[in-house]
């Protein structure tokens, strides 16, 4: 594990090398959750089987121990600190893929899982698809079917991919793993 100075505290890096990588791809943990749901585990196996080098980012507020996130502009300060660290050492020269799971999808928004498209509120709120819009790379969705946060579109660059489950991701981690795989070989 690594420790990230960010301007919000430090950051974790659980790294996950293979042999002579051919890419990077750093993700990002849920709201409450850390590097070690489910569906990150599948994704950072299916990276591995290509060649690809794995970095989990644990946001400051989670290494603090506090469930409640922080703010969008210090999530995006402190990811912003752990990659640049990560370009500047482990992972430098290699090509980068950002991704993660629901809220660090949000801050990464490259490689998706369980994008939260609408915000969970009672009362009707704005979309978030706007978010997904502004992406000018090719991105990947890979969403729960019942995912009471919605299910984006696909678009020109954006692939989406449901599979049997929720927001959580959890009934069906191989199709999770399946997905993230089928995307990066095209990819790469």
């Amino acid at each position: 594990m690594l420790v990230v100075v960010t301007p919000h505290g430090p950051a974790s890096v659980h790294l996950h090398s293979v042999e002579k990588p051919r890419a990077a791809l750093v993700l990002g943990h849920g709201a409450a959750g850390g590097v070690n749901s489910r569906d990150l585990v599948a994704a950072t196996g299916a990276a591995n089987s290509q060649g690809i080098t794995v970095a989990l980012v644990e946001q400051p507020y989670r290494v603090a121990g506090r469930r409640a996130p922080a703010p969008a502009h210090q999530l995006d300060a402190a990811w912003i600190a752990a990659v640049d660290f990560l370009r500047a050492g482990e992972l430098r020269g290699l090509p980068l893929i950002a991704g993660g799971r629901s809220l660090g999808a949000r801050v990464a928004c490259r490689l998706c899982l369980a994008f939260p498209l609408q915000p969970a509120r009672r009362t009707p709120a704005p979309s978030r698809l706007p978010e997904l819009d502004a992406v000018s790379v090719p991105l990947l969705v890979v969403q729960g079917a019942r995912d009471p946060f919605g299910i984006p579109p696909a678009g020109a660059r954006r692939t989406v991919v449901e599979v049997q489950g929720d927001h959580s991701l959890r009934t069906d981690v191989d199709a999770v793993g399946a997905a993230v795989g089928d995307w990066l070989r095209i990819l790469l």
